[in-house]
């Protein structure tokens, strides 16, 4: 690892999470909006919980900013089975939530079973296009991202320091589940590590879990000793054991969701994914009285994805070439990234 100094990014936000059980937030007393109506917001993380340090915890942010600047009042429904989401959802729905959020691939079935269920009440969910719902319920808005963009972008960084890295070139990463938007971070991160080192290696592992780090861990060890320079976790609270495995190697590590960099000068830089932003909007709209089923989709052009904190060790070089080609992602000049892993 080398040196040098530059910072590109994103500024990270650690608000605390919140445990329990059901309703583990408590509502602002006496909020209002318009018209004096107190709009009521649920949200249901997946089981990693909402000290996931990523997209869990980005959503509750996004919630907590709704409850500061729209005066929501906040619920927190947690689940420590997969069995839970939907009785959780169900029981938001019941209680006249004007908007119930779920957060993750994992809870695609359950959210499209309440919204069928409860037809008057609005849902959204993150990570799940509505469109590919068994249902396609009208009152389920999906908040989905081009992960391909900004895992191009990391990748195209990792190339670059493992090309400049004496030996043969390598890049790992390790995926939670083989679900859609895991596989766009992991198509476009190889995408643009070969773009960068067209000579370049590229593993992938899958942990099928996103909350135990000894699994996540254990791949990142296995990669790193085949001789990865880099590794990328796209495995949420699980990934934060490969990142340690990173840590523990003195290779680079790559972050997802949230920029990580507060977990040491090990991380390279991380794949911004601003869920916080999109949750926000997505309580507006229901405020607001535009909410509408369907999808909204962010990309580095609408500042939905992006790049995280690079390390300061990173020679200005190459995040100048990782502008340049962020530049030409969101101007067109280069598309049709991956969004699938082979």
């Amino acid at each position: 690892m080398k040196r040098s100094l530059v910072l590109l990014g994103v500024v990270v936000l650690l608000a605390a999470g919140c445990g329990g059980g059901g309703g583990g937030t408590k509502p602002s007393a006496g909020t209002t909006t318009k018209g004096g109506k107190k709009f009521k917001v649920g949200l249901v993380p997946d089981v990693s919980g909402l000290n996931d340090r990523g997209f869990n915890h980005l959503s509750y942010v996004g919630l907590l900013r709704a409850q500061r600047e729209l005066g929501v009042q906040p619920a927190v429904y947690h689940s420590n089975a997969q069995l839970d989401y939907l009785p959780n959802m169900t029981t938001l729905a019941r209680k006249g939530y004007d908007l119930t959020i779920a957060v993750g691939y994992t809870e695609a079935t359950a959210v499209d079973t309440a919204a069928t269920n409860f037809p008057k009440s609005k849902f959204a969910i993150v990570d799940v296009d509505q469109t590919e719902e068994a249902h396609k319920p009208a009152n389920l808005l999906g908040l989905l991202f081009r992960e391909q963009e900004t895992g191009y972008l990391v990748g195209y960084l990792a190339g670059l320091e493992e090309k400049r890295r004496p030996g043969p070139d390598l890049v790992g990463s390790v995926g939670g589940e083989k679900q859609p938007p895991v596989d766009r971070f992991i198509a476009g991160y190889q995408a643009g590590a070969k773009a960068a080192d067209p000579g370049i290696k590229v593993v992938n592992g899958y942990s099928q879990d996103f909350t135990d780090q000894a699994k996540c861990k254990q791949i990142a060890l296995n990669q790193i000793e085949q001789g990865a320079g880099v590794v990328f976790q796209v495995a949420g609270a699980c990934g934060l054991g490969a990142l340690d495995a990173a840590k523990e190697k003195h290779v680079w590590g790559i972050g997802v969701d949230a920029d990580q960099s507060f977990l040491g000068p090990h991380i390279l830089t991380s794949a911004v994914k601003r869920v916080d932003a999109a949750v926000f909007l997505a309580i507006k709209s229901v405020v607001d009285g535009t909410f509408k089923g369907g999808n909204m989709v962010f990309g580095l052009k609408q500042n939905g994805v992006g790049v995280g904190k690079i390390s300061p060790k990173v020679p200005k070089s190459e995040v100048a070439a990782v502008n340049k080609i962020r530049a030409e992602i969101i101007s067109g000049k280069i598309k049709n990234i991956p969004t699938v892993v082979k």
